[in-house]
């Protein structure tokens, strides 16, 4: 055994805010428009530019004629890779903080086309429509080369990547013989599974305004999920001072992935403003959304060998996905299949096949929504061959450790989550054979899979200032995409100094603020909730001092162990009468402010020795309707093991919306890319379809106890990634149950499903 810290307790009243379904502080700000976004922003002299997109996948260009577009009133500038200005940044490898190995694309670096939609022009002028006119006019001839776009017919072209990027873990070594243990299996399935490309469209779409105040400085807002990622990234790339450049992203449009690099709108902003002197807002349309960001398509082959008795013997997981020619993409997939079960033979591989396709990017739950599902559904269709309960064959392979490191996992309620979520739902009642419930003309499927994702933490600083007045001012340098984070980090503050909500705010989305990460991953409120709980740590200890040092004082002489926080005041845990207020406390003591700043790390002993996780159990219930092929999710149950739930409010909001994204990763969002052209078509809200509110059933979210005192200091993970792992393989599993139609090609649409019903 190893000596774990184990969490502080907070010296409040059981009933304080950490736990409690608090509404979003921020929310009456947003309904009432008095929330600003990056397109948001003015001043009197505001320019703004409009990209011109590449009309072709791969090749050069060979003429630009920006004539017709200057020559219109009010048109300011067109900038070219002919007359960009020489930067420090297209000599060196400047990276920002996700990025990957490979040399990032530069916008307008020079005449090469690397993909479809790259910009290769950006035209400023005195209003927005004038902009987008005018870049109409910008005649472009190009040199077309060769293109590739199609995953499936350059498979066989793929690579193994490296440790490309920090977060990335290569597949362990292979464990004991599974090939010869899947032969020698009484009971296999080996089937292949392939994920469409999913594309980042959030409400606020992409955009930066550039700032440019009289004294030379530039405050810059972008849609970001890491102010100071972009303040890094712009200051390398222009060679500008740190002080001279502020980036705030105070409110985000939704992100979850897409605003973890600096995207080109930024860079493309920025050059304008600095050359021209002037203020630039540069904002991306719908269709240019779809020039970068997305969630690469994906080949998989899942193989399962087992006893009669469910027993794993073999498991064998091979994904290839796709990435651009100049960057290694790269995503955790198949290791999730070695850590899920166990099993004594295991082989694990992992590949990339370059394609002329911009870089992929993270979303939400990169690798593990695309990776769990194929294992999930595999084991939906062992269960089938076995004549066993689904539920049955995961809880016949259950593991406590991790069978990839050998290391305990350091809290694992998955057990739990089967068993809530099967009582929740129902599960009893289910009907083992296909197509054997029904409602009418429509077939009635019941489908289950399991989740997991990393608990994961980083490093973060914050910053408090309490004043006089009882009032407490908390900072730090993160964002809220729309997860609640401006809430939980105000509870945590309010929960260790005892005070009303009311009383506290919590700053964020500024580069000028302390220290923190991009926020993804769901490690936000891991990272810089220990933060936050950290400095107010400090500031309490300092008003226990403060209000010991009075001859007077009711507190004198009382060890700060023994002393609650609660509704502003300081109590004697075991004689309530006992007590002074904060602001006496300060006032009596002459102090108008206390200002603390702390910084919080991982507990790097125990993540050596232990696996943190989140887990799920997801239960779905779909309608299909037998003679149209239409399908429906009516019914959702999903089980969460989480750690410890901060907001139940914000944290099943949270799951929720994760969940109706897995239904649009099941059954609706793909990219259809024209491989003649090697672009995708349906760029826009019309063609690319997203669930919307006729799609999405009640979903119901359970949050099973958990208890964890190594994970962090507040021993809470992340919600954002785990609600959407294992939801398209449940929909899956469903489909099969009510159709007796197994479709392993997603998105699972109608026509797939018809041509298995006939």
């Amino acid at each position: 055994m190893i000596a774990i810290p184990s969490i502080p307790g907070f010296l409040t009243e059981p009933n304080g805010p950490i736990g409690k379904p608090v509404s979003r502080v921020d929310g009456r700000k947003k309904v009432t428009g008095d929330a600003h976004y990056a397109a948001e922003f003015s001043l009197p002299d505001l320019a703004h530019g409009y990209i011109v997109s590449s009309a072709i996948a791969r090749g050069r260009i060979t003429r630009i004629d920006t004539a017709a577009a200057l020559a219109l009133p009010g048109v300011i500038h067109v900038f070219t890779h002919e007359n960009r200005p020489s930067l420090a940044w297209f000599d060196r490898k400047w990276k920002d903080d996700d990025a990957p190995k490979g040399a990032p694309f530069r916008p307008l670096y020079d005449a090469e086309i690397h993909h479809a939609l790259q910009p290769v022009a950006l035209v400023i002028a005195e209003s927005f429509e004038l902009a987008r006119y005018a870049a109409r006019l910008v005649h472009i001839e190009y040199e077309a080369a060769p293109h590739q776009t199609d995953l499936r017919a350059n498979r066989a072209d793929s690579f193994t990547p490296g440790k490309d990027k920090g977060g990335f873990q290569p597949p362990p070594k292979p464990r004991g013989d599974s090939e010869q243990a899947f032969l020698d299996s009484p009971v296999k399935v080996d089937a292949e599974f392939t994920q469409a490309a999913e594309y980042h469209n959030p409400m606020e779409m992409h955009a930066t305004t550039v700032l440019h105040h009289d004294d030379g400085t530039l405050t810059v807002h972008d849609k970001t999920q890491g102010a100071q990622n972009c303040h890094t990234y712009i200051c390398n790339v222009f060679g500008l001072a740190k002080s001279a450049v502020r980036v705030m992203s105070p409110f985000v449009g939704g992100a979850f992935g897409s605003g973890l690099r600096p995207q080109h709108q930024l860079f493309m902003a920025m050059l304008a403003a600095t050359q021209l002197k002037r203020s630039v807002r540069v904002e991306l349309s719908r269709p240019q959304m779809f020039s970068f960001g997305h969630r690469p398509e994906t080949i998989q082959r899942v193989a399962l060998g087992a006893d009669r008795d469910g027993t794993l013997r073999a498991l064998i997981h091979e994904a290839v996905q796709e990435s651009s020619r100049n960057e290694n993409y790269v995503e955790i997939v198949v290791n999730w299949s070695g850590q899920q079960y166990k099993c004594d033979n295991v082989r694990l591989d992992y590949t990339l096949t370059r394609l002329d396709v911009h870089t992929p990017l993270d979303q939400r739950a990169p690798g593990a929504a695309t990776g769990v599902t194929a294992l999930e559904i595999a084991m939906d269709e062992l269960a089938g061959k076995l004549g066993m309960d689904p539920l049955e064959l995961r809880l016949r392979n259950y593991t406590e450790t991790d069978p990839n490191t050998g290391n305990p996992f350091s809290s694992k309620e998955l057990r739990a989550c089967f068993q809530q979520g099967a009582e929740r739902f129902g599960w009893a009642k289910r009907s083992p054979a296909p197509r054997s419930m029904r409602d009418g003309r429509e077939l009635i499927g019941w489908g289950m899979a399991a989740g997991v994702w990393d608990a994961m933490q980083g490093q973060a600083a914050a910053k408090a200032v309490l004043g006089v007045d009882g009032k407490l001012v908390v900072s730090s340098a993160t964002a809220d995409i729309g997860t609640g984070t401006y809430t939980v980090m105000t509870q945590i503050a309010a929960d260790v100094l005892g005070l009303p909500i009311g009383e506290v705010t919590f700053c964020l989305g500024d580069s000028s603020l302390p220290t923190a990460p991009i926020e993804g991953g769901s490690w936000t409120v891991s990272t810089v909730g220990s933060a936050v709980k950290a400095v107010c740590d400090r500031v309490r200890s300092q008003l226990v001092t403060l209000a010991g040092k009075r001859d007077d004082s009711p507190l004198k002489g009382v060890a700060e162990e023994d002393i609650l926080f609660a509704d502003g005041h300081l109590i004697v845990r075991n004689d309530r009468a006992r007590r002074l207020s904060i602001t006496d406390v300060m006032r009596g003591s002459g102090t108008l402010s206390i200002e603390e700043e702390a910084r919080a790390l991982p507990y790097l002993l125990a993540r050596a020795r232990h696996t943190f996780a989140t887990h799920s159990a997801v239960f779905v219930e779909v309608r299909v309707d037998e003679d149209l092929g239409t399908i429906r999710v009516s019914r959702v149950v999903s089980a969460i093991a989480a750690g410890r739930i901060i907001n139940p409010k914000t944290a099943r909001s949270q799951i929720q919306g994760a969940v109706v994204w897995g239904i649009g990763m099941g059954l609706e969002e793909e990219a259809f890319t024209d491989h003649r052209l090697g672009r995708v078509m349906n760029h826009d809200y019309a063609e690319y379809h997203v669930p919307v509110n006729a799609d999405v059933p009640d979903i119901d979210v359970l949050f099973v106890e958990e208890h964890d005192d190594m994970v962090n200091a507040l021993g809470a993970k992340g919600v954002g990634e785990i609600g959407i792992v294992g939801v398209p393989a449940a929909i899956a599993n469903a489909i099969h149950h009510a159709t007796g139609v197994r479709v392993r090609d997603f998105p699972i649409t109608l026509d797939k499903v018809l041509a298995g019903l006939r």
